[in-house]
């Protein structure tokens, strides 16, 4: 049975992708902004999130620079790269088409 956990995997990048497409974000503050988008139903874990952040940036999808948070904490902030705006357009209509055909096969059509 897949678990709300392994469709999360699948989309991490995507959420995380889609989250950074408005302003700088730290990790922190793209875990709480997913949280609060979803009315708490998505709630990424900092052992999946980081991991995520550094291969989007291994992968030259997102950047990373040192700031300070709200709270005066010293934290990265993750910038969406042009590579990064393409990868997201890819992967929401991936999703998207996903998304339909899951829905068409519950609704039996």
């Amino acid at each position: 049975m897949t678990t709300r956990a392994d469709i999360l995997q699948g989309t991490l990048d995507l959420l995380i992708l889609r989250n950074l497409r408005g302003k700088p974000l730290h990790g922190w503050g793209i875990s709480k902004r997913i949280r609060e988008l979803s009315d708490d139903v998505l709630q990424i874990n900092q052992g999946s999130l980081y991991p995520a952040l550094y291969r989007l940036e291994d992968r030259g999808l997102i950047k990373s620079e040192w700031g300070v948070s709200d709270e005066g904490r010293r934290a990265r902030f993750y910038t969406l790269m042009p590579a990064g705006r393409k990868q997201l357009a890819a992967e929401q209509t991936e999703w998207k088409r996903f998304a339909n055909a899951i829905e068409q096969v519950l609704q039996g059509t």
